[in-house]
């Protein structure tokens, strides 16, 4: 091993939202000269326009620095729950990890889970609290707190400040010291795991990559285990952040290689990059172990509001923006509303909110996103295994169900006590269970078990609102539990409109029923005939409401005289509406179906 591959050290910064990871980023590289503080401006490595926006890191960042003879591979992650698989597939990359709680919040509950992750990774944790140049109320309780979590001494934990940069050099000298070098192989067959993938105009898709063995070089043939493709590299090298080219990529490094393949379908994250090499045997060659695929929890309808962008430009759009957002998926379907279109499926709800951003600011794309829903498993008559529905189009009849099972998700909130009733209070609304509470060092760590439909509403919102912002939250997937479930269907002018259906909790059929006609009635256009509004389940119709049609005064030219002449005239206007009512082929406006869906 050279004493250049020793010197290597690859980690990453983890952390809750906000805590900020974006800002140390910052100040290591002004500590090693890797940005020139005329460039450097807040959160350089957050480069897309939403992250500026939104405040939050969305995207992970790989980026090489150099200092005292050292490489430094960092690569910052997401703080945010629903982006938790960006940093499984950083860790999966690194040996080290910085852990940085925000000393003013203390521990948040996204801080448990990813540390769980880290360590499950077998990556040496350096934990910090952060933000020390502010008045950090109880520091001290802080610093065990950390401690405590990461079963080390207290002299083991770093105090910083990211904003003005005290401690961190020091920081830095530790990481160097605790977190190992990579291990090195450079004679065995070279393998590369792909953690993240771009896609380029010139130099086809982009693969991000930690070279685990042997060395990848310019012009090297190379094999793609999971998609079984072949292909050249085209060019290769690190990250400055910029992509600058090097010569090759040898065993402990990280950087990026373009494939020149323009199938977005052929580079997979989590996939293994073979070189091929006379002297090894592809077939006998192991493919790295990487991480789980990240399983969709939320999905909606995407339709494009004005169908002139095409559709063909969508799923282009939809296929490179994959590349580099391994968790989204999406399958085609229609409506009879919106016509053709995608279902795409998501790991939470701000990941939705960000995936229709991204689309509409670098693909130009405007579209219509209808309720998001989860998955249900539903079981059939004379069926043995279930049947896996996301969209309520494809809920079968009542008749033919024999039972069905919805998501849970295990929640842990954490929070300060003054909040606990309000937060009781609100997950038993949520239809909670298995509420548990336990003591920290100054705060609670509730735990407790909702229906996953709960949690993508507005739970978090509400959460947030309950307890004046102070109470964060984490979530995984439990298991799928019996739940009593039905479609609701729309029936407009006495056609049945399959893609305002909605699946809703037996118990509150009633009122979502009574909510969704008096929404249908507020947001649809009259016409010259009267609308009746019906929301059916069980067979049966649950709510009505009627839509008046436009009035038209037929009587308006008659003055005087006998009112027997009026009455015929609006016994005459009552008939012609009825027959336009029967001949009626009513059309929803797209925008209609938008403010439906919308929050507000």
């Amino acid at each position: 091993m050279t004493k250049e591959m020793e010197s290597i050290r690859n980690f990453v910064i983890i952390a809750h939202i906000d805590h900020g990871k974006s800002t140390l980023a910052d100040r290591l590289l002004e500590l090693t000269n890797t940005i020139s503080k005329e460039k450097l401006v807040p959160q350089f490595l957050d480069r897309m326009s939403l992250e500026k926006r939104h405040g939050i890191t969305i995207k992970m960042h790989p980026v090489r620095m150099l200092w005292n003879d050292y490489i430094l591979n960092l690569i910052d992650t997401p703080g945010h729950v629903d982006f938790s698989y960006e940093v499984s597939r950083a860790l999966a990359a690194v040996e080290g990890a910085i852990l940085l709680v925000d000393g003013t919040q203390g521990i948040q509950a996204q801080t448990l889970s990813t540390l769980a992750a880290a360590k499950q990774h077998g990556l040496k944790i350096i934990g910090a609290i952060n933000k020390i140049d502010l008045d950090v109320p109880d520091l001290k309780n802080k610093v065990k707190e950390l401690a405590e979590l990461i079963q080390v001494k207290e002299n083991e934990i770093s105090l910083v400040s990211a904003k003005t940069g005290e401690g961190v050099e020091n920081l830095l000298r530790r990481l160097i010291q605790e977190v190992p070098s990579p291990a090195i192989n450079l004679k065995a067959s070279p393998r590369a795991l792909i953690f993240d993938s771009q896609y380029d105009y010139y130099r086809g898709i982009i693969a991000y990559v930690r070279i685990m063995d042997g060395q990848i070089q310019k012009g090297d043939r190379f094999y793609l285990k999971a998609s079984k493709i072949k292909g050249e590299v085209v060019d290769l090298g690190c990250f400055i952040p910029e992509l600058k080219a090097e010569g090759k990529l040898s065993s402990g490094e990280i950087g990026w290689l373009a494939t020149g393949l323009k199938n977005p379908d052929w580079v997979k994250v989590g996939d293994t990059i073979f070189i091929q090499d006379s002297r090894f045997k592809l077939e006998e060659i192991e493919p790295l172990l990487g991480y789980k695929e990240p399983r969709p929890m939320v999905y909606a309808g995407f339709y494009l509001a004005n169908s002139e962008q095409g559709f063909d430009n969508f799923r282009q759009a939809l296929l490179k923006l994959k590349l580099n957002d391994y968790a989204l998926s999406f399958t085609p379907e229609n409506s009879e509303i919106l016509g053709r279109g995608y279902r795409l499926g998501f790991l939470g709800v701000l990941h939705l909110k960000i995936v229709q951003e991204r689309l509409k600011e670098e693909y130009n794309l405007d579209l219509i996103v209808t309720n998001p829903t989860v998955s249900y498993k539903v079981w059939l008559r004379n069926q043995k295994e279930p049947v896996v529905i996301n969209n309520p189009i494809e809920w079968p009849k009542s008749e033919e169900i024999l039972k069905v099972e919805e998501p849970w998700a295990k929640i842990e909130i954490i929070t300060p006590s003054q909040y606990l009733s309000n937060i009781l209070k609100l997950i038993n609304r949520s239809r909670g269970a298995n509420i548990q509470t336990k003591m920290m060092i100054d705060r609670l760590l509730i735990t407790c078990e909702l229906p996953l439909e709960e949690t993508i509403k507005n739970f978090y919102d509400n959460l947030k609102s309950v307890s004046s912002g102070y109470a964060s939250m984490d979530y995984e997937m439990l298991d799928y539990r019996e739940a009593q479930l039905e479609r609701l269907e729309v029936v407009l002018a006495g056609k049945k409109f399959e893609s305002l259906s909605k699946i809703v909790i037996r118990e509150q059929v009633d009122v979502e029923a009574r909510d969704l006609a008096l929404k249908l009635k507020e947001l649809l256009p009259r016409e010259n005939y009267p609308i009746p509004i019906q929301v059916i389940t069980f067979s049966r119709i649950i709510a009505r409401e009627t839509l008046p049609a436009l009035k038209k005064d037929v009587t308006g030219y008659l003055y005087g005289g006998d009112r027997t002449r009026k009455m015929k005239l609006w016994k005459k206007q009552k008939k012609g509406k009825k027959k336009l009512l029967k001949k009626a082929n009513l059309q929803i406006p797209s925008d209609v179906f938008l403010k439906l869906f919308s929050k507000g």
